[in-house]
């Protein structure tokens, strides 16, 4: 694996900018993800949602409001008005090694993967990262037990 498109998930989930938190609250759960890319009317992406930013607009269990009520109040907060649009991207032919870097550096839990018009094709995550590791430690380990038999 060199680049980002030998690693990036293609199987993506992203909404669009005019959609509400409690979609992204289901979506999150539903398919076990925790990045959300958002896009614009015009399929481009626009901005990100992660697991993080739900948890910093909910209200606090503290609070005593309960699931339903919180469900009612995110049907009215559209995504653009909490959605981050500062977002880092990358692209499918950024080297791996770079992208990862990059990351680390900036304490990111993904890249969003776009082409040059701000087409979103994929996405990279500390998860996606972390599965490279186990890939590459499992080979590592099959290659000493080779050696060893020898």
């Amino acid at each position: 694996m060199k680049y980002v498109a030998d690693l990036m998930t293609r199987d993506i989930f992203p909404l669009k900018y005019d959609q509400t938190l409690n979609v992204v609250r289901l979506l999150m759960r539903t398919v076990h993800i925790r990045h959300v890319p958002i896009l614009d009317k015009n399929e481009k992406f626009i901005g990100l949602l992660s697991h993080r930013d739900l948890l910093a607009y909910s209200i606090s269990k503290l609070a005593d409001i309960n699931p339903l009520e919180q469900k009612e109040i995110d049907r009215h907060i559209p995504i653009k008005d909490v959605m981050r649009t500062e977002i880092a991207t990358t692209t499918e032919n950024t080297k791996l090694i770079d992208a990862i870097k990059m990351m680390m550096q900036n304490k990111f839990g993904c890249l969003p993967v776009v082409d040059s018009e701000k087409n979103l094709k994929g996405i990279i995550t500390e998860e996606d990262i972390s599965r490279l590791a186990i890939r590459l430690l499992e080979k590592e380990d099959e290659r000493r037990k080779l050696v060893q038999i020898k």
